[in-house]
């Protein structure tokens, strides 16, 4: 069973989702992957309550890891770069070209892309971390000037 709850964040409201076995989404209230569907709103559940603290807590600056179960939902390729993108450290950024190379496929940096703006974790799951090869923000679901405030936060400006 799916489980939700809004937040206000510094960026806007912030949308988390969860099931049994963990968090399964996290959208800015403006974001092209929101779901239709996030199941029954629980403003309690400890999960999404943990979440909170933890989102909390990075906006402050005062958290540069998240320590959260996840479990979101995505074809193989997907999950693995979702995966790759949470060994970006914080305050970096990397290249497509980066990610496609850390996942050993370097020819792959199409479909890196695609699958990074599919992930439905941000922040917690750090797509924003990554940027053109020129250096150039380029697209980000919950909007291009969020991808920049959170960078901005993230190198202590």
């Amino acid at each position: 069973m799916k489980r939700y709850t809004i937040i206000d964040s510094p960026l806007g409201k912030i949308t988390l989702q969860s099931n049994q076995l963990g968090l399964t989404g996290v959208w800015f209230e403006v974001n092209t992957t929101l779901p239709s569907e996030l199941g029954e709103r629980d403003d309690s559940d400890a999960l999404l309550l943990a979440a909170k603290t933890q989102l909390e807590e990075y906006f402050l600056g005062i958290r540069n890891q998240f320590d959260l179960p996840l479990a979101a939902v995505g074809t193989p390729f997907q999950m693995k770069i979702w995966q790759a993108l949470t060994t970006i450290p914080f305050g970096e950024t990397w290249s497509y070209q980066d990610l496609a190379n850390a996942i050993g496929n370097p020819k792959a940096v199409r479909a890196v892309g695609l699958a990074n703006g599919k992930n439905p974790i941000s922040v917690i799951v750090p797509c924003h971390r990554v940027i053109g090869k020129n250096g150039k923000l380029t697209g980000y679901a919950g909007g291009v000037e969020r991808k920049a405030a959170l960078l901005k936060l993230e190198q202590g400006q």
